[in-house]
């Protein structure tokens, strides 16, 4: 077959009117002007409602069961992660797939950082930092009075020191010299030199622990109320510190009573032994069997007045119910060929202090009635 035969590319034949570099520029600038309009009115345009990934069915038709490709921006659904070219554009570092409820929207996450505690309403060492018991520690050894930088090695350490200076105990004890042994107080008993302080400062009594607890019948503490009740004493006697030295510790019962008030036995003795007082224990023993005998004497004349109201009460109103029934008067004869009182004058009882009369034929006496 010879190469004629083959078809061939017709020449490019050249157009009857070609286009000038000036209609190139105005179409050109057509088209930037078109482009521009265009994007104008896009950016004025109201935002458009997202179209559902669900078709909406007509009337009698079936919902179609969308692809497997198309997943809805609302799906909840915990399998699918969502990556960074999902549907719903979001990547997965901001979104993990699982939406909260819908219920569970208007949930609020507060700052507890952020917030103040009240304290219920009650007072607290803000509201009043003048007052110590707001704000006191709980205990000796507590950390709510630690000062700020110290370690609690060093508030533990000076608590320690706070004890055993407070006690005068360890490195706080009372030296003792023997360069000044005429001017040192000596025991009572003993003459030693080593005194207890307390008893020493508060009291004002020289004795040694040793002696002190080989004689607590001399030298034991006494309380206020046994002080008082014991040896027949008064506050305004038990008050004077001049007359009696006391010593004051925190109450064992209630942290928040006032403090104890402790004396030491022979000197509450001494002054109420004395002549300023009672005079000796006999004399004591006497003034306590006078006042419990007319304790006992009150009570029992308080009782008897109880008493005698009582039965006056009960026979008055004896006497209204059989007034009231058709009865006849006190003493008159009550049945048939029974005895009829004969009652003479009125006695005032001196034990009672009540009238009563007798009856002169059978001897009978009852109390007389007042109205």
């Amino acid at each position: 077959m010879a190469s004629t035969d083959r078809p061939s590319t017709p020449p490019t034949r050249a157009p009857p009117n070609p286009i000038t570099p000036e209609q190139v520029r105005r179409m050109e600038e057509s088209r930037l002007k078109a482009k521009a309009l265009r994007q104008q009115n896009v950016g004025q345009a109201p935002p458009s409602k997202p179209t559902s990934a669900y078709p909406v069915p007509l009337a009698g038709q079936k919902r179609p069961h969308p692809s497997s490709a198309v997943t809805p921006p609302t799906s909840r659904d915990a399998r699918i992660t969502p990556g960074p070219n999902s549907n719903n554009g979001m990547s997965a570092a901001t979104d993990t797939g699982i939406r909260a409820a819908r219920k569970f929207q208007k949930f609020v996450e507060y700052d507890f950082s952020k917030m103040t505690d009240t304290k219920g309403g009650f007072m607290t060492a803000e509201d009043d930092p003048g007052n110590r018991a707001l704000h006191a520690p709980s205990g000796p050894d507590s950390e709510a009075g630690k000062p700020e930088g110290m370690s609690l090695k060093e508030w533990e350490h000076q608590q320690l020191r706070k004890r055993l200076r407070d006690a005068r105990a360890g490195p706080y004890e009372p030296g003792l010299s023997i360069l000044d042994a005429g001017e040192k107080k000596q025991c009572r008993e003993c003459g030693g030199l080593e005194l207890d302080w307390q008893y020493d400062e508060f009291l004002k009594c020289q004795v040694c622990v040793t002696c002190k607890e080989k004689m607590p019948e001399k030298y034991s503490l006494l309380t206020k109320s046994e002080a008082r009740e014991d040896y027949l004493l008064t506050d305004p006697e038990l008050k004077d510190e001049d007359l009696l030295p006391r010593m004051e510790k925190p109450n064992p019962h209630k942290s928040h009573w006032h403090n104890m008030m402790l004396f030491v036995r022979y000197q509450v003795e001494e002054y109420a032994f004395s002549e300023r007082k009672w005079g000796s224990a006999e004399a004591l023993d006497v003034e306590f069997e006078r006042r419990k005998q007319e304790a006992k004497d009150r009570k029992d004349k308080k009782f008897k007045s109880k008493l005698n109201e009582l039965k006056k009460r009960t026979r008055v109103e004896a006497y209204k119910r059989g007034r009231a029934g058709g009865g006849g008067q006190f003493g008159d004869v009550i049945g048939h060929g029974r005895h009829e009182h004969e009652w003479g004058r009125s006695i005032e009882d001196p034990e009672s202090g009540m009238s009563k009369k007798r009856c002169e034929e059978c001897g009978m006496e009852v109390e007389e009635l007042e109205f």
